[in-house]
């Protein structure tokens, strides 16, 4: 589901996915992956849940319990990937990285560029689903974490291995500061 199609509520649980735009690998280019955890970390502090995730090298999957609040939670994402699309172009330009700004300046939509907007560094939409049941919640785990042991990604062999996922949390019980179990959220009332 795109999210030209707005996601109705305030609070629940949703799985996410946004992606560098035409699917460049700019997390790992310019190591940004503490930007999504700076990311996480401002989610928790306004009483949300990180239920599971995984940034890959050009996209991200996670999962997100949103506790009620004044924004929608496309907002909220948006303001993530602009958080994150700032970070990302300023680590382009210290690492000289010229030909990608250049890529990223290309992309921009003449009706962005009237409103300021200088890199497209994601892709435009992102998708979203509900998250209903414990599951559901189960399938997109298990997806998000076997995504990095794909033949198409091939960066490990065992789930748990990956640096930059909750796969570890869920198979290995290693503590991950980010996560909360989406059993955990049984107990909690999002509303």
């Amino acid at each position: 589901m795109p999210t030209r199609r707005n996601i109705p509520y305030y609070s629940g649980v949703y799985y996410i996915t946004f992606t560098n735009y035409s699917w460049l690998p700019l997390f790992e280019i310019t190591q940004s992956y503490d930007l999504v955890y700076k990311w996480f970390n401002y989610l928790k502090e306004r009483d949300n849940y990180i239920v599971g995730y995984v940034i890959m090298p050009n996209h991200l999957h996670v999962i997100i319990a949103f506790r009620k609040s004044k924004q929608t939670i496309n907002t909220i994402i948006g303001n993530g990937k602009r958080f994150l699309a700032y970070g990302i172009i300023d680590r382009l330009k210290q690492n000289n990285q010229s030909a990608i700004l250049e890529t990223l300046q290309k992309a921009v939509k003449s009706t962005d560029k009237k409103r300021g907007k200088l890199h497209e560094v994601f892709e435009e939409s992102f998708d979203w689903k509900e998250c209903e049941s414990d599951n559901f919640i189960q399938q997109k785990l298990d997806y998000i974490h076997n995504n990095p042991c794909t033949e198409k990604y091939n960066l490990c062999k065992d789930p748990s291995s990956y640096k930059h996922s909750s796969a570890k949390f869920y198979i290995n019980g290693v503590d991950d500061k980010y996560v909360t179990s989406y059993m955990e959220l049984q107990d909690i009332t999002l509303d």
